[in-house]
């Protein structure tokens, strides 16, 4: 399969899987695939401006596991102590969770603090178990963004993450699945969040890949160790400082330059 980007859109007649591509004008199209993104992509023929089409979750992931406390200065703006204390960490966010661009984060009443999480996540591509670090690159399909939306009271509360993180639409992806993996370099990737807050947009996050604690070959090796990936599963890599809380009314865009922009309104539940 050659270098796309990969999305999973709702259209007139129904959902299905598309490339997306820019049209000589500049604007965005997407045609359909038949099938899946894990088996080699056949267009049907039948396309649509991306514009009059509704862009869903890129994947539909039995799972998404997650990396906690990969950042150092995240660490430290969250649980007030130091990285070497307080190491990263891996935790799982349901697939019930999962919603894409543009639909509403919903804050239930019992969820205090929810802040947002500007992540680096990528696509597992197929079924992977004792991923050697080196070959990372041989399981990943290709990378998103996801929002690992977090109740900041829940998740200390409860003194474990499942239910602060885990709850319906707290885990945003998208816009679409890059899998020209050399778009993004790992070593040198910036990472922007912007909060839309009373009409005023403001940058919250304004890091890069770089401050990683854990690379990206070490947590898919780490991960794979202990359970078997499935294609379409999501590992996202952590979120660096920056998190701020949201409430219903504000807009959180999650922006990864080679990837694009992720953005998701905030409504009550």
């Amino acid at each position: 399969m050659g270098v796309m980007r990969l999305a999973r859109i709702a259209h007139t007649e129904g959902i299905c899987f598309a490339i997306i591509e820019k049209s000589d004008d500049g604007s965005l199209i997407a045609k359909e695939i038949s099938g899946t993104p894990f088996t080699p992509p056949e267009p049907t023929g039948r396309e649509w401006p991306v514009d009059d089409v509704r862009l869903l979750s890129p994947s539909l992931p039995t799972k998404v596991v997650a990396l906690g406390r990969n950042y150092a200065d995240h660490v430290e703006e969250v649980f007030k102590q130091s990285s070497d204390s307080l190491p990263p960490t891996f935790f799982l966010k349901p697939s019930s969770a999962v919603v894409g661009p543009g639909a509403a984060i919903k804050i239930p009443d019992f969820a205090k603090k929810v802040e947002f999480e500007g992540e680096l996540a990528v696509i597992i591509k197929k079924v992977s178990k004792n991923i050697r670090a080196e070959n990372w690159r041989d399981h990943v399909l290709g990378y998103t963004i996801c929002n690992d939306v977090s109740s900041r009271e829940l998740q200390h509360s409860d003194g474990q993450w499942t239910r602060g993180k885990g709850i319906d639409t707290f885990c945003p992806l998208g816009p679409w699945i890059e899998t020209d993996l050399d778009t993004v370099n790992l070593d040198d990737q910036k990472i922007n969040a912007y909060l839309t807050h009373d009409g005023e947009r403001e940058q919250k996050q304004d890091s890069n890949t770089n401050l990683m604690i854990i690379k990206m070959g070490e947590i898919l090796e780490k991960i794979s160790a202990s359970m078997t990936l499935l294609p379409g599963d999501v590992i996202t890599t952590g979120s660096p400082a920056g998190t701020a809380e949201m409430v219903p009314g504000d807009t959180i865009e999650i922006e990864i330059p080679g990837i694009g922009t992720l953005s998701n309104p905030v409504a009550e539940a």
